[in-house]
């Protein structure tokens, strides 16, 4: 790799993890919580188009989840957690990338969806229930974890993802 294309890499990883921060502060304290709405998940699909954006959500969310946790709106868990569940999503995200179903990469803007409702629903789980955790306060906190990555993540994402692709941007 040039100096070239390593300086575009590092600028497209920056631009990206502070457009995820910018967009969860737009809407917090609704991108923080056990019922929460995150706007910035749109940008997980980004990993479709740029190897750049799995470093970038990951310090994205790190950051906003950091912020949350300063800010009295989120604890300590999530930034563990939700870090990693972005990790591992964009990963997936960017691994799946060439799959496509009609041409959109449908495969990949679920993979945000699932880890998300996976990993983040036992958090919220753990966290909210303390000494009482059950099958179904996982179940339930996963469910709502999930509808807001659909909303977000599959739904604003494939919007995202026909925009951009018209583009040359990436």
């Amino acid at each position: 790799m040039n100096k070239q294309t390593s300086l575009r890499r590092l600028t497209e990883t920056g631009v990206i993890a502070a457009l995820y921060v910018a967009l969860t502060l737009l809407v917090a304290p609704l991108s923080y919580g056990a019922v929460q709405v995150r706007v910035s998940e749109l940008l997980t699909v980004l990993p479709v188009f740029t190897a750049a954006a799995v470093p970038g959500l990951t310090v994205g969310c790190l950051l906003a989840n950091l912020l949350g946790m300063s800010a009295g709106l989120t604890g300590g868990w999530d930034v563990l957690f939700g870090t990693a569940a972005t990790l591992l999503a964009s990963m997936l995200t960017y691994r799946l990338r060439n799959v496509r179903v009609k041409n959109l990469p449908v495969l990949s803007a679920l993979m945000p969806v699932v880890c998300n409702a996976v990993i983040v629903g036992l958090e919220l789980a753990l966290f909210f229930s303390a000494s009482a955790f059950t099958a179904e306060l996982y179940a339930v906190t996963a469910l709502w974890v999930g509808l807001d990555e659909l909303l977000s993540a599959f739904v604003g994402g494939l919007l995202l993802f026909l925009a951009l692709r018209k583009t040359k941007l990436f």
